[in-house]
């Protein structure tokens, strides 16, 4: 607790903490150019970012207690985000996330890390893939029983084009939706023919209308894959080109890392040759614990160029957005698990 000694050159804590939301718009608008006006809530904008004599807040900050020094931090990234244009990428850039190990973040990354690009204003398209349906949720698309999903896409040869719908809260982004039908496209995929080419020859035709039709071509494709290795999943790892790999900074996650390569491999001698593993993102993150520090560290060894430097801690603003049916980047645009995802988002477009 500040002592009520302090100087007046010395901002305590607790009150610098009033101003970590006010100093985290002004940023968010800068990484994101075109990012809706309803994306940044005005009433957070303080009077007290700024000092008499036109000196910044930051300046002045008492960084004697963890708060401070948090909130220092996280100010800093978010001065390096100001400003920052993302390229648009030379062709169509599509991901797939996968880890077969569940609970490691492959939806929450999915959703704001396309969230965050399309803020940016590049084009983003989600294909939920994972029978749950949480992407869409998140994203605030519809997906129950009667609405038509990527489940028609797959088995029933719908063009993707009529099955995708726009997010009510970000601008640029379009899902194709999963429901609950995908839970059986497992076993009624195998007596299909070219039962593994589904999805790629469904994105590839998408494109094609989208050209035809006059509309921009997509910039990035995020495929939200289920916890396993089954079809849905070899779908998946056929249509893209690139993967991104959630790993949660726990032992059990580095445990499946190493299956997950193995498939992969598999996957590029007989399926896709072009398909490489390019990003992988630590998440869940907890710096209070050694263990956590250990398993990034070893990430880090062993994939020095895929790791990204960002790293998402574990957040209770991420974890409640989704009950709104929102990403942590509508939800809460001026969190610490908004801003890691900003911070990855960029990474990836300037990759």
């Amino acid at each position: 607790m500040a002592s009520s000694e302090t100087s007046t050159h010395r901002i305590p804590p607790f009150m610098s903490l009033g101003s970590a939301r006010a100093v985290s718009a002004p940023s968010t608008l800068g990484l994101m150019g075109q990012i809706s006006p309803n994306l940044v809530d005005n009433s957070i904008v303080s009077r007290e970012t700024t000092v008499s004599g036109g000196g910044n807040v930051m300046d002045l900050i008492d960084d004697s207690s963890p708060i401070a020094r948090q909130l220092a931090n996280e100010t800093r990234r978010r001065e390096r985000l100001v400003g920052r244009e993302l390229p648009k990428p030379q062709k169509t850039r599509i991901f797939t996330v996968s880890n077969q190990k569940g609970g490691v973040g492959k939806t929450t990354t999915t959703v704001n890390i396309a969230a965050a690009l399309a803020s940016a204003g590049l084009n983003v398209l989600v294909i939920d893939i994972d029978p749950q349906g949480n992407a869409s949720t998140a994203l605030g698309i519809e997906h129950h029983a009667d609405v038509d999903s990527i489940y028609d896409v797959l088995i029933n040869d719908l063009p993707l084009g009529e099955v995708v719908a726009p997010c009510p809260d970000v601008p640029n982004l379009i899902c194709a939706p999963a429901t609950i039908h995908l839970a059986g496209a497992e076993i009624e995929l195998v007596s299909l023919v070219a039962r593994e080419q589904r999805l790629r020859r469904a994105i590839d035709v998408y494109a094609k209308e989208r050209e035809k039709n006059g509309e921009p071509r997509l910039d990035f494709i995020f495929i939200d894959c289920p916890p396993s290795l089954g079809l849905l999943t070899v779908n998946a790892f056929c249509a893209a080109s690139e993967v991104l790999i959630p790993i949660q900074c726990e032992y059990y996650a580095l445990e499946g890392l190493s299956q997950l390569l193995k498939n992969i491999e598999m996957i590029q001698k007989h399926l896709n040759g072009d398909l490489v593993v390019s990003t992988i993102l630590l998440t869940m993150y907890d710096g209070r614990t050694n263990l956590a520090a250990q398993v990034a560290t070893e990430v880090r060894e062993h994939f020095p160029n895929q790791v990204l430097s960002a790293v998402v801690p574990r957040s209770v603003r991420i974890s409640e957005a989704p009950s709104y049916q929102q990403t942590v980047m509508t939800y809460d645009s001026s969190s610490s698990g908004a801003l890691s995802y900003m911070e990855a988002a960029a990474e990836i477009a300037e990759r």
